[in-house]
């Protein structure tokens, strides 16, 4: 009776799963996020000292990379510690040798599509580290770090990463990051009109925005497209990956221009991109209704904290774990004519094209700012933790589900370094992330590093074209920027 007691006492002990550690890690769901590193020489690192690094730096960051999820008497999932046997974690990709950088770009690429179906076992922490140590056309070498999202959102693990790494200028300096300004709707001014206005503005919205929520998870779905398919089990098949790279100074001169946040312009950038390869893949698409959800972080941040002071009690502002929410939020019609940059019929062509991209752009801004004054994204949590208390985990997990798979598209983004890292003496010259699991069709992620963003598209393999796609979307940020710049 005594060793029952004692082993309730020691499952209690243990910190639950986030809740959407808990929807992300279900018969649903099951996501995973892929960094990859592309290293600037041949990788060579000895085995002893890599395991010595995983053992000093990624292992002692944080527990949840020794622990597994398990399920206690109570239904509930918790963290359970492990022991940790890194040779189960360290993966190193075999490809055959003496071959072109671009096979093995190609090589690189199948490689990618392969792990991302994979799922984590369930005895085991969740998370493994991958070498590929062949030239492709972009780097000497690649890591890929893939982690259950059940350990944490993007700003946790990026954090997390960080800690592994050097300042390649100066080691004994801490890495810095691009400046951040939170814009925030109560700081306007005009008196108590327009207070009011605001107000009665926010509540419309909060409205408008909880019935989207709730018609796109349990009535309407967005229409069938080149970009949504609207089948099942996407999330569990294997994604193909293309990516571009964005000068940061580029974007804040667009920016600075027509008065938008940084995440206006590179969001509106996707989605014009986005309807322009519907429209070449299918014309008429289009106009199709069509879906974003956009991810939120909801800490109040200006740069990362370090993860000993995320796991302190009193780091309200930037705690470890799922702190996001997020938005759907609809495309804009396309209205650029009969062309979307292919052809060439004269200069009236190609203003009339600029002058509706950024019409468009605007149109995305305009959209994003109602979003933004509503508090429904806080609302919507509460009520799928409700949804959860009195149906269940699972059914929580499939509400999330059907929430995400009734869409087209998401669209999430990070801040990474403003200098060059290293890792064990390697210098990272590329970083980017990709989602794995995701039940839609396209994913887009963006990061920032040494002056640019990083724009990384992870598609359906088979389905969408994501080369045929980026060149939308570069051909989409070269009409906005020679149109404002």
């Amino acid at each position: 009776m005594v060793g029952m007691e004692e082993e309730e006492e020691e499952e209690q002990r243990r910190p639950p799963v986030s809740p959407f550690g808990v929807y992300f890690n279900s018969s649903s769901i099951s996501l995973a996020v892929l960094a990859v590193l592309e290293i600037e020489e041949p990788i060579n690192i000895p085995h002893s000292r890599l395991v010595f690094l995983l053992d000093t730096l990624l292992l002692r960051v944080h527990p949840r990379f020794s622990s597994v999820i398990v399920t206690g008497k109570d239904g509930e999932q918790r963290w359970k510690r492990v022991e940790v046997n890194l040779k189960d974690h360290i993966k190193t990709a075999v490809f055959p040798e003496n071959r072109s950088p671009e096979y093995y770009e190609e090589r690189f690429s199948g490689y990618l599509s392969e792990i991302s179906a994979e799922l984590f076992l369930g005895n085991r922490p969740l998370w493994e580290i991958h070498f590929v140590k062949y030239p492709t056309t972009n780097a000497a070498g690649n890591v890929v770090f893939k982690i259950h999202h059940a350990i944490g959102d993007g700003y946790s693990l990026m954090a997390a990463l960080l800690s592994c790494f050097k300042r390649s200028d100066d080691p004994s300096l801490p890495l810095t990051f691009p400046d951040i300004r939170i814009r925030r709707s109560g700081d306007a001014g005009g008196g108590k009109k327009a207070a009011v206005a605001r107000a009665l503005a926010s509540a419309f919205n909060t409205v408008s925005d909880l019935w989207t929520s709730f018609s796109k998870t349990k009535l309407l779905a967005d229409d069938l497209s080149p970009v949504r398919s609207g089948e099942t089990g996407v999330g569990f098949r294997p994604i193909s990956a293309a990516t571009m790279a964005f000068s940061l100074d580029q974007i804040k001169q667009i920016k600075s221009k027509l008065g938008m946040t940084v995440n206006d312009v590179v969001t509106g950038t996707v989605f014009l991109g986005t309807r322009m390869y519907m429209k070449e893949m299918e014309p008429g698409s289009e106009d199709a209704e069509t879906t974003s959800i956009v991810v939120l972080n909801t800490r109040m941040l200006r740069s990362y904290n370090s993860v000993h002071d995320m796991m302190m009690s009193k780091a309200t502002e930037s705690p470890w774990g799922n702190h996001f929410a997020f938005l759907h939020v609809g495309l804009p019609k396309l209205m650029l004519g009969g062309a979307t940059g292919n052809d060439d019929n004269g200069g009236r062509q190609e203003s009339t094209m600029a002058r509706r991209s950024l019409e468009f752009l605007k149109a995305t801004q305009k959209v994003i700012q109602k979003k933004r004054s509503s508090v429904a994204v806080h609302l919507n949590g509460g009520l799928i933790q409700l949804y959860r208390k009195l149906r269940g985990s699972e059914a929580a997990s499939s509400y999330v589900y059907w929430a995400v798979k009734n869409t087209s598209m998401a669209i999430t983004n990070m801040i990474g370094p403003t200098e060059k890292m290293t890792l064990a003496d390697h210098h990272v010259k590329g970083l980017y992330f990709l989602l794995a699991g995701n039940p839609q069709n396209l994913t887009v992620t963006m990061v920032s590093y040494m002056g640019q963003m990083r724009v990384s598209i992870g598609t359906e393999k088979g389905f969408i074209d994501p080369n045929k796609l980026k060149s939308c979307i570069q051909r989409a940020f070269d009409l906005i920027l020679n149109s404002t710049c």
